[in-house]
């Protein structure tokens, strides 16, 4: 299957799991006898956003190529898509752009003013992550913080963590985040958004098959088309050497370089929490070097 091909199929999957979600009581319109689906109709969608039945059909079937801003926003807010849904369908139109054939994310590093950048927040764990949820820099909490998944068989060769891979392939995740499952989704719906922007990211679609391949948890998930953008919210941990964390999270958009943009991620806790007090204990211990060894130990 080629790329056009996966990425028809892409919207088509997408269009329709929106279309299900929404009973026709929801936008107002009259039911009457017994529906064979359990949400609206193709031809119910097209009459919300003001088009032919025809026309939704063939879009749904993936042909989004050269389909107008306008028309796109009319399908949108017919099938009550939130604002990341949103987004993610622009961009699915977008990548269907003959001329567009190349990944702008590319693999770039955080360059050398990024890690000064980090290093300077030191009450609070921060990194960087590219789309493909790698995480490309750290200040000392924050790999403190994630100790866990850096310690994963999961990390790469050149020590590179991902979120993903230690998400679902790491059985000890499980007891790292409380939360589980709840990160879990969040997890597969922000490959998601990425795979919309960049659906021409080798490594990304690498990323995807040997998850799918490998995780029947990510499998489920991916197949629920669910996307999301934004990542910001309450995260709860275990952490091995402190214990319970509850953590306040937030991301922002952080361009690297022209043609990158990555995500910087803060973790910080309520002050006065028992979670400040715990944060506090592991930003100590980040901070404490490791014991020299004693060359004499090696003549006794």
């Amino acid at each position: 299957m080629d790329d056009r091909s996966d990425h028809r199929t892409e919207i088509r999957d997408f269009l329709a799991s929106r279309r299900a979600k929404i009973t026709p009581e929801q936008v107002g319109l009259p039911t009457s006898g017994r529906r064979r689906v359990s949400g609206l109709r193709r031809e119910e969608v097209a009459v919300l956003a003001g088009v032919s039945t025809e026309w939704y059909t063939r879009l749904e079937k993936g042909h989004i190529s050269g389909v107008s801003e306008d028309v796109l926003a009319a399908v949108a807010q017919a099938l009550q898509l939130d604002e990341d849904e949103r987004t993610y369908l622009f961009d699915l139109a977008r990548a269907a752009r003959p001329a567009r054939r190349t990944s702008r994310r590319r693999d770039v590093e955080a360059p050398p003013r990024i890690q000064w950048l980090l290093d300077s927040i030191t009450m609070s764990a921060a990194f960087v992550r590219n789309g493909r949820l790698d995480v490309v820099a750290t200040n000392p909490l924050a790999r403190a913080l994630h100790a866990p998944m850096f310690d994963s068989p999961t990390t790469d060769k050149r020590g590179r963590a991902n979120f993903a891979r230690y998400h679902f392939l790491d059985a000890g995740s499980q007891d790292f985040f409380v939360d589980w499952d709840s990160g879990a989704a969040a997890t597969v719906a922000l490959l998601r958004a990425e795979a919309g922007r960049e659906p021409h990211d080798r490594a990304l679609r690498e990323l995807i098959g040997e998850l799918s391949t490998l995780s029947a948890d990510f499998r489920t998930l991916w197949a629920a088309h669910d996307v999301r953008i934004r990542h910001e919210g309450i995260k709860r941990l275990q952490h091995p050497e402190v214990g319970p964390l509850e953590l306040t999270y937030q991301s922002l958009d952080l361009p690297v370089s022209q043609r990158a943009v990555h995500d910087l991620s803060l973790y910080t806790a309520e002050p006065g929490s028992t979670s400040e007090d715990h944060l506090k204990l592991l930003a100590s211990l980040a901070a404490t070097p490791a014991p020299a060894a004693d060359p004499t130990d090696q003549l006794r």
